[in-house]
C-alpha cells in the first residue's frame, strides 16, 4: 500500500482498527518491496454488457464419491448389497459389512439374488440363516462400517434408522440395532424390533450416539432361530440440510448454498454419456449405463443402481428429485444434462438404434414434464407424489457432454433438440464442443453449432496456471451473433493459490464477455480426501469435515459480487519480458514401448550440439521422471514397459536455444505413441511433441509449466506400431516448426503474454464493484479514475492475499478473505493492490 509521510501514523492507526487508507496520486514512499506501476481507468458513463443473475453457478458430478459416502447424508455403504465386481474388482456385494456374534449365537449369511428380492429393480438381498444356539442372549448379524474411516457420530444427536426385513418364523424374529466403535464398543441404547411375516415391511426407528467418534459402526443382529431376510439398511444423521428426508449432508450443502450459485448443472460429466445406453431390465440388467434420469426416482428401495464411470458403486439414493430440489433450496436454476447417445470420455462410440434413440428423446421431453409439468400429466403427478406438486421450472437443458465425434454427436442432438423445442419451446437445449479448448473436434463442433443456429454451447477446458493468464481474451472476438456460450467445466491443474489467481484472472474475462458466457461453473465441485479421482477440486471432505480449496475462495469472491452490467474499463499492461525458448532435449513414452535412435541437435549456425546413435551406451541421458525401463538394445534406447506413464529421459543443457532436433522413433507396442521433448527446463517445465495421444486417436504438441498441460496445436495423425519415423523439431526463437518424415507436420509462436495484472469492473445496483487480480511477486501500485466524483469516501475492501504454493487444507485455512474499510476514495487514488492477491473493492456511488 503507497502511503504518503504526513498519513504514516494516521495510516497505521486505521489499519489497527480494519481501515485502510487511499493514497493520493502523488505518494512518495514506497514499500520495502518496490512495486510495479498500473494505472485503471473507469467509464461509468458508458453500458456494458448485461450481467444475468445465473452467471456464476455449480457442475455436480459423482466423482470422487461426491454422492455416496459425500453430498448424500446416508452413513451406510452399500445398504442394499448391490456392489460387485462390476463396480470395482475389489468390491463383492458384502463390501462395507462384517459377520458379527455374541452369546453362542451361530449362523449362516449370505447375500440373495433370488424371487424373494424386495423389488424387482433391487436385485439383492441378505439373507440371515439362525441356528437357535445361544439362547435369548445369543445374537446373530452383520456390521457395517460405513465409507472410509467410518461413520461420523456427534454425541446426542439423533439418527434415523431404518430396514426392511421379512422372517418365515410365525412368532417373528427380534432384531437389534445399535451404534458401535471399530472395536465392538457399544455406542447406543439398542433399538429393538420385532420383524413380523414373511412380506417385506419397513421398520424405522432412533438411534442416538453416547460419545462423538469418526469411526463408528453400526450393527444390526437377530435372534432366534429361522431365516431373516435384510435389504436397504440405513442410516442418515437427523440434521441433514434443511432437515429433509433421503437428505445431503449439511455441511456440504452450506458450503454450495454459501456460493450463492445462479445455476446446478448435474448430475455430469462422464458418467453421463457413458457406457450402454439400454435399461435396467430384464434379461441382462445392464450395470454399465449412461445416467438415465426415470433410473432415480420414486421410492430409493425400488430405485436402479449402476456401475459409476469413476470406478465405484453408484446407489441413485441421491436422484433426480432430489437435484431438483437442491437447486430450489440454495436458490439456483436447474440444469440437467441427458445423454445423447454418443460416449465420450475416451469410449467415443455412437450407438446407431433408432428405435433407442426414440426412447431416449422421449424420456428427455418425460423429464421436463417431470420438472414442469401439472399434478394432472403422468410425470407431473410423480413429482407430486414425491412431495413437490409445485413445477421446478425448468428453463435449460443439456443434450450429451464432451463426445468426440462431433458429427455423429449434432446429428443425434438436432433430433433432441427439434422434439424439445416442438413441445416446449421455452426450454433453451444446450449443445457442446467436445473435451478441449481447441482442436480439429472443437472446430467441427462449433461449425456444426453455429450452422445450426444452436442457442448455446458448453465448452470445457482445464489448462495450466499459464493458459489462463494468456487467455483471458479468449471471449472478446466470439461472435456477437452467434451462440452463447456455456462454460459448464473449467480449472487451472492444481489447488495452489497460484491456481486460483489464475482462474480468478480468467474470470475478469468472462465478466467483461457476459454478453457471450451466459453460464460458467468450476469443476469438479466436491472430493473425498481419502477416495478420489481427479484435483483440482473446489470443496474437499472427509467423514466428519469439510473444507474450500483457495479456488473455492475465489468462486465465492466472484459469486457473490456479480453484479448485474459491466462498467467499461481499461487498464496498463505489464511490461512484457520474453526471450527464445530455451532448454535440453528429452524422450519420453506414456503406455507404451518405444525406441528411439540417431538423436542429433544441432545450433541454428550448424554446430552440433548432441549426436547419439547410442553406440556407446545411453550415458549422456538423465532419467528425468524415473519410470520406465530404458535401455540400450540392438543399438537403440528403448523403453519397454508398455504400461508406464511420462516416462521422460533428457539430454543436453537448460541454456539451449535456437536449436533443431532430430530423431528416429519406432513403437513397439501399447496403446500410443511418442513424445518428443524440447525447450526442457525440468520435468514440469518443457515442451513436448505427443504423436499418437490419447489412445493413438490424435497427436498434439503440449506446454508443461510447472506440471500443468495446455496444447498449442493439434492434428489427426496417429502412429503404426513397427514403423520407423523421422522426427525433426525446429526451434527459432519462439516459433517452432516440425516435421514427420520430411514434410512439414505443423508450426506454431507461442509468444502469447502471461499477463498477471487483470481487472474488471461492475455495477450492482447503487455500488461500483473494482475487481482486481495481482497474480505475481510484486505489488500493483495502482491509480485509479473512477471516472465521477460522485462517490462515498470510503470503500468495502476484500482481499484474497497469501503465498502462491499455499494450501488449503481441514487444518489450515492461508486463504481465506479479509474484510477492510478503505477510506481516501476520490475521482482519482492511488491503491497498491498486493502480490499474489485478489481484490474487490466495492464503492457507493449517487
Amino acid at each position: 500500500m503507497a502511503r504518503t509521510r504526513p498519513r504514516l501514523v494516521l495510516a497505521l492507526a486505521a489499519l489497527l482498527v480494519g481501515t485502510v487508507m487511499a493514497a493520493p496520486t502523488r505518494a512518495d514512499d514506497s514499500p520495502a518491496a518496490e512495486p510495479a506501476d498500473y494505472s485503471l481507468a473507469v467509464h461509468p458513463d458508458r453500458a456494458g454488457p448485461a450481467i444475468d443473475p445465473t452467471m456464476y453457478g455449480v457442475f455436480y458430478e459423482d466423482i470422487n464419491n461426491a454422492a455416496d459416502g459425500g453430498l448424500y447424508a446416508e452413513l451406510v455403504q452399500n445398504r442394499s448389497f448391490e456392489y460387485g465386481p462390476v463396480d470395482n474388482r475389489a468390491y463383492t456385494p458384502l463390501t462395507a459389512w462384517q459377520q458379527t456374534a455374541s452369546g453362542g449365537a451361530t449362523g449362516a449369511l449370505r447375500v440373495a439374488d433370488d424371487a424373494e428380492r424386495l423389488h424387482t429393480r433391487n436385485r439383492h438381498h441378505l439373507r440371515l440363516d439362525l441356528a437357535g444356539t445361544g439362547g435369548a442372549a445369543g445374537r446373530f448379524g452383520v456390521v457395517n462400517s460405513g465409507y472410509g474411516a467410518g461413520m461420523a457420530l456427534t454425541e446426542g444427536r439423533r439418527h434415523d434408522f431404518s430396514v426392511w426385513a421379512r422372517t418365515d418364523r410365525g412368532a417373528g424374529t427380534r432384531l437389534t440395532a445399535e451404534l458401535r466403535a471399530g472395536d465392538g464398543t457399544v455406542l447406543s441404547a439398542p433399538l429393538g424390533i420385532t420383524v413380523r411375516g414373511d412380506r417385506w415391511t419397513k421398520y424405522t426407528g432412533t438411534l442416538t450416539p453416547k460419545v462423538t467418534t469418526t469411526g463408528g459402526r453400526l450393527a444390526v443382529t437377530a435372534a432366534g432361530s429361522g431365516t431373516v431376510r435384510l435389504d436397504m439398511v440405513s442410516l442418515f444423521p437427523r440434521d441433514t440440510y434443511k432437515g429433509r428426508e433421503n437428505g445431503l449432508r449439511r455441511d456440504l450443502a452450506e458450503k454450495i448454498a454459501a456460493l450463492n450459485p445462479g445455476f446446478l448443472r448435474f448430475p455430469g460429466g462422464c458418467l453421463v454419456n457413458t457406457g450402454s445406453h439400454q435399461a435396467y431390465e430384464a434379461p441382462n440388467w445392464e450395470r454399465r449405463r449412461s445416467y438415465q434420469w426415470k433410473d432415480t426416482i420414486g421410492p430409493v428401495e425400488q430405485r436402479a443402481v449402476n456401475a459409476n464411470f469413476w470406478g465405484y458403486h453408484q446407489s441413485y439414493g441421491l436422484g433426480y428429485f432430489e437435484y431438483f430440489q437442491f437447486a430450489e433450496d440454495i436458490g439456483a436454476m436447474p440444469l440437467p444434462v441427458v445423454p445423447a447417445l454418443v460416449t465420450g470420455c475416451g469410449e467415443n462410440r455412437a450407438t446407431d438404434d433408432p428405435a433407442l434413440l426414440k426412447r431416449h428423446i422421449q424420456d428427455t421431453l418425460d423429464l421436463v414434464e417431470f420438472a414442469n409439468g401439472p399434478v394432472t400429466s403422468e410425470w407431473g403427478r410423480k413429482r407430486a407424489d414425491m412431495g413437490h406438486p409445485k413445477p421446478f421450472g425448468l428453463t435449460h437443458l443439456g443434450v450429451g457432454n464432451e463426445e468426440n465425434l462431433p458429427d455423429q454427436f449434432f446429428a443425434r442432438f438436432t433430433e433432441f433438440r427439434e422434439a424439445i423445442e416442438a413441445k416446449y419451446p421455452d426450454i433453451t437445449v444446450i449443445s457442446n464442443s467436445g473435451p478441449d479448448d481447441t482442436g480439429a473436434v472443437f472446430d467441427r463442433a462449433w461449425q456444426l453449432n453455429r450452422e445450426g443456429r444452436v442457442a448455446m454451447v458448453d465448452e470445457h477446458y482445464y489448462n495450466s496456471p499459464q493458459w489462463f493468464l494468456e487467455n483471458n481474451d479468449r471471449y472478446d472476438s466470439y461472435d456477437r451473433q452467434g451462440p452463447k456460450v456455456f462454460l459448464g467445466e473449467y480449472a487451472s491443474l492444481d489447488n495452489r493459490f497460484s491456481n486460483a489467481l489464475a482462474e480468478a484472472a480468467y474470470m475478469t474475462g468472462l465478466e467483461r464477455n457476459a454478453d457471450i458466457v451466459k453460464l460458467a461453473s468450476y469443476a469438479p465441485l466436491l472430493a473425498d480426501v481419502q477416495q478420489n479421482q481427479w484435483r483440482p477440486d473446489m470443496i474437499w471432505f472427509d467423514n466428519h469435515r469439510s473444507w474450500g480449496s483457495t479456488s473455492y475462495e475465489v468462486q465465492r469472491l466472484f459469486m457473490n459480487n456479480t453484479g448485474d452490467r459491466v462498467v467499461p474499463s481499461r487498464a496498463s499492461a505489464t511490461p512484457a519480458v520474453s526471450g527464445p525458448i530455451t532448454g535440453a532435449v528429452g524422450l519420453s513414452t506414456w503406455a507404451t514401448g518405444a525406441a528411439y535412435d540417431d538423436v542429433e541437435v544441432t545450433a541454428a549456425d550448424g554446430t552440433t550440439l548432441l549426436s547419439d546413435d547410442f553406440s556407446g551406451g545411453d550415458t549422456r541421458w538423465t532419467r528425468a521422471a524415473g519410470r520406465g525401463d530404458w535401455a540400450v538394445v540392438d543399438g537403440a534406447f528403448v523403453q519397454s514397459d508398455a504400461s508406464a506413464e511420462n516416462t521422460l529421459v533428457t539430454a543436453g543443457d537448460t541454456g539451449w536455444h535456437d536449436y533443431d532436433l532430430r530423431v528416429k522413433a519406432t513403437k513397439k507396442s501399447g496403446r500410443e505413441g511418442f513424445l518428443v521433448a524440447f525447450g526442457v527446463r525440468d520435468t514440469g517445465n518443457h515442451y513436448w511433441w505427443n504423436l499418437g495421444g490419447w489412445g493413438n486417436t490424435r497427436s498434439a504438441v503440449e506446454k508443461s509449466v510447472d506440471g500443468g498441460k495446455q496444447t498449442l496445436m493439434e492434428s489427426a495423425t496417429t502412429v503404426e506400431t513397427g514403423r520407423t519415423y523421422d522426427l525433426h523439431v525446429q526451434v527459432r526463437g519462439r516459433q517452432v516448426t516440425l516435421y514427420l518424415d520430411g514434410e512439414k507436420w505443423g508450426g506454431f509462436t507461442d509468444d502469447k503474454a502471461a499477463e498477471p495484472f487483470r481487472q474488471v469492473v461492475t455495477r450492482d445496483k447503487g455500488d461500483l464493484v473494482v475487481k482486481v487480480v495481482n497474480a505475481q511477486a510484486a505489488p500493483a501500485r495502482t491509480r485509479i479514475d473512477l471516472g465521477t466524483a460522485h462517490v462515498a469516501r470510503t470503500a468495502r475492501l476484500t482481499t484474497l492475499q497469501g503465498p502462491p504454493d499455499a494450501v488449503n487444507t481441514a487444518d489450515a485455512r492461508p486463504i481465506q478473505p479479509r474484510e477492510t474499510t478503505l477510506s481516501g476514495i476520490g475521482r482519482n487514488f492511488t491503491y497498491t493492490f498486493p502480490a499474489h492477491s485478489v481484490t474487490f473493492m466495492r464503492i457507493r456511488t449517487g
